[in-house]
């Protein structure tokens, strides 16, 4: 049997570019590291994903988001390619709506894991375009690959397809459903920067206040963003909703944030609360069964707006003008950093998924050596 590297014998990562802003941005990238330290990754939790289809938010508990988060952050401080940890594994990149970093990242993840892809960035190019049906296309990739990711227009995608699709299938986007990878590359960056929140056990001396600018019940992200929220609610104190609708949830969220213990409230006036939101969550662009919507005026930031000096913003992206990019250079600006951890907690959760978190090097070694 092959002994396991020590860590003297890994190296910092040094292939992933632009780790650090430009020499005159303020814009922040909290150090992967101190989410480990001193904090090994419990591999038997993340063990629990083995075979299993990542369609929802929910799905998580809190112990599988943290040790997702922490071997993410370990892997965005070591190289891992020359474990090659997926060699062997193909997987499916369905794409039957447009995608920019969600296909990419995705992508790159598997790449980087010496994985092969097999890419369908555009849907028309299926036997769709024919009128086939998702359960005959489930069908065919059983035979063709180890896993399908997939981004569908249609609510319904992942349950059509999963009637005949017996590999996994990790929802990327399904209408107006869910995305629940982005809320995993979300909290990836929330957990960065306050590693507090890692901690189950510790009590918060100053609890989040966070806010969510966007319509939880018809923007995919928002959601997921919004459900696994819930999964840290002893470091939350509050949550706002800052939405043009009086409902903004749907039936199935309503429900969870009354199971929930965090108070939430809606408004339709972000002004009225940037002053007093640690954490901005923003998407105005919403999929409504065949186009895009945008919000209006009222839910737009800049420089200017009265933002908490310590406030950090979040956004999945892409984004219009709701987000000017007047903020990019500003320490509140994390959502550069969120994008950019997408690649590594994908790559944590294909592992898992996959099996091969026994292709890891000697993780102990790593969280000492990197702390």
């Amino acid at each position: 049997m092959k002994a396991q590297p020590s860590a003297d014998d890994i190296p910092e990562n040094t292939i992933i570019p632009n780790i650090k802003p430009p020499e005159d941005s303020d814009a922040i990238r909290p150090e992967p590291s101190n989410l480990f330290e001193d904090k090994p990754v419990h591999l038997e939790v993340l063990e629990e994903l083995t075979g299993q289809n990542i369609l929802n938010a929910g799905q998580f508990s809190l112990e599988q988001v943290i040790e997702l988060c922490k071997l993410a952050a370990i892997l965005e401080k070591i190289e891992i390619w020359p474990y090659r940890p997926l060699a062997g594994k193909m997987a499916v990149t369905a794409f039957f709506e447009a995608s920019t970093r969600t296909r990419i990242s995705f992508e790159s993840s598997i790449n980087r894991l010496d994985g092969k892809v097999i890419s369908i960035p555009d849907g028309n190019t299926t036997g769709q375009a024919k009128g086939e049906s998702l359960a005959d296309i489930g069908e065919m990739f059983n035979a063709y690959a180890d896993l399908m990711i997939m981004r569908h227009t249609k609510t319904e995608a992942c349950e059509e397809i999963l009637e005949n699709l017996r590999i996994p299938l990790i929802n990327a986007g399904n209408g107006s459903g869910e995305h629940p990878t982005q809320a995993l590359a979300d909290w990836y960056a929330l957990l960065k920067w306050r590693p507090l929140l890692a901690e189950q056990h510790k009590k918060t001396s100053k609890k989040l206040n966070l806010g969510i600018l966007g319509t939880p019940g018809s923007m995919r992200a928002v959601k997921s963003f919004t459900l696994m929220s819930l999964l840290f609610q002893q470091h939350i104190g509050k949550v706002t909703v800052i939405s043009e609708m009086a409902d903004p949830f749907g039936e199935d969220v309503t429900e969870t944030l009354k199971k929930g213990n965090i108070d939430y409230e809606v408004s339709n006036d972000v002004r009225e609360h940037l002053p007093e939101l640690d954490v901005i969550y923003m998407n105005s662009i919403a999929f409504l069964g065949d186009s895009y919507k945008t919000l209006d005026s009222r839910y737009k930031i800049n420089s200017e707006s009265p933002i908490k000096d310590s406030a950090v913003i979040l956004h999945p992206l892409a984004r219009l003008d709701e987000l000017d990019t007047s903020l990019d250079k500003t320490p509140h600006n994390l959502y550069f950093s969120q994008a950019h951890g997408a690649v590594f907690i994908r790559q944590a959760l294909l592992m898992s998924v996959l099996g091969r978190l026994n292709k890891l090097p000697n993780l102990n070694e790593l969280e000492n050596q990197h702390s």
